[in-house]
């Protein structure tokens, strides 16, 4: 008897032991699971520290993942913070999202997300898992807080006033069409072109130096078309060059706006002297100039068309809508183009001068030589 009721003692312990081992295991992959999963079930807290997301090695030459990783479990649409921004910021690492962050998990975040989930023969969910954010941590640097914050630094100067060439005048014509420049393409980095660079900058939060550096660059070309040789040099085809004619009659008397069709010139002349002459262009074969003796009737420095909309500044009308005007448009594209039927000046400062000079009452003479 005595032997017995040691042997179930004994049972009875072995059982009480299992017993608690068994629970303890369960506390602790109950009190592992990751934060974010156990404030998202309702689950309480415990004072036992999450268990890390699932390690994924980085790769060579890159940062580990940052801590919050290994309080990861999903971030979703509608969460908001600083691993928000992390996220974006290892983003736009990738061309997945802009350089700017903003702290919210958006739609445009949930397809970044998503993209870079399929790119990578992940589960395109649009939210952030563990196994997602270790492939991103592998292919990306922690990001600085200046990064995360929208702190933006320049980067090195890769054209800067003073520069010279081909260069410049790519740039020049790419300001020229997104009308931040005005005037002739110089092919020289000259104070107007700084200007023009930091209005750029500072239209788009790009750090304002008026020095172009990579992130200027980018951005003025995904804006602009690479420009023609035209464009950088203000030439036309050598095959539509034509010598310049001689004076009609008609504008070797008084004050006259001289327009040649044949030769696509505007000549300002006085008294029989020719005391300046521009490029110009004109209207299509459905919107044609129309030829004859006009005189000015109008102007209007700063005019944007009641029909179609478009700046026309310096505008000098002569009949009906038609006006001897400055043209973005011929500025930035040259000839491969038309107006509405005006005589357009491509010449910024040129047609700004004409403008003062020119007076109400002034011949309009349009012809061919």
């Amino acid at each position: 008897m005595k032997a017995l009721r040691v042997l179930l003692l004994t049972v009875l312990a072995i059982c009480l032991l299992t017993a608690t081992a068994y629970g303890a295991g369960v506390a602790v992959r109950h009190g592992g699971w990751p934060l974010a999963a156990r404030e998202r079930t309702g689950v309480a807290s415990t004072p036992a520290d999450p268990a890390p997301a699932p390690s994924v090695p980085p790769a060579q030459g890159l940062e580990p993942a940052s801590t919050f990783a290994q309080a990861l479990d999903v971030m979703a649409p509608g969460d908001r913070g600083e691993q928000v921004r992390e996220l974006q910021s290892r983003l736009h690492q990738l061309a997945w999202f802009p350089e700017l962050t903003t702290g919210t998990y958006d739609a445009a975040t949930r397809t970044a997300v998503r993209g870079f989930q399929a790119k990578r023969g992940l589960e395109t969910t649009g939210r952030l898992d563990p196994r997602t954010w270790g492939r991103l941590c592998t292919m990306t640097r922690t990001p600085t807080a200046d990064e995360r914050h929208n702190v933006l630094h320049p980067g090195p100067a890769l054209l800067a006033d003073g520069a010279r060439g081909e260069d410049v005048r790519d740039l020049q014509a790419r300001l020229v069409a997104t009308a931040w420049l005005s005037g002739d393409v110089s092919g020289t980095y000259d104070a107007a072109t700084v200007d023009a660079v930091r209005g750029f900058q500072a239209k788009r939060r790009i750090p304002v130096t008026g020095e172009v550096d990579a992130r200027t660059l980018e951005r003025l070309h995904a804006m602009t078309a690479t420009p023609t040789d035209e464009q950088k040099h203000g030439t036309r085809p050598a095959s539509s060059v034509t010598p310049v004619a001689a004076l009609d009659a008609r504008c070797t008397t008084g004050r006259a706006l001289c327009v040649d069709k044949s030769t696509s010139s505007l000549r300002w002349v006085v008294g029989g002297r020719v005391l300046a002459a521009y490029d110009v262009r004109f209207g299509s074969e459905e919107l044609p100039t129309r030829e004859g003796a006009f005189s000015v009737y109008r102007k209007s420095r700063d005019h944007v068309s009641n029909l179609f909309g478009t700046s026309m500044p310096f505008a000098m009308f002569f009949s009906g809508g038609q006006a001897v005007h400055y043209s973005p448009d011929f500025a930035a594209h040259g000839y491969d183009g038309a107006s509405h039927g005006c005589v357009n000046v491509r010449d910024y400062d040129g047609v700004a001068a004409l403008f003062d000079q020119v007076r109400v009452g002034d011949k309009v003479i349009v012809y061919r030589s």
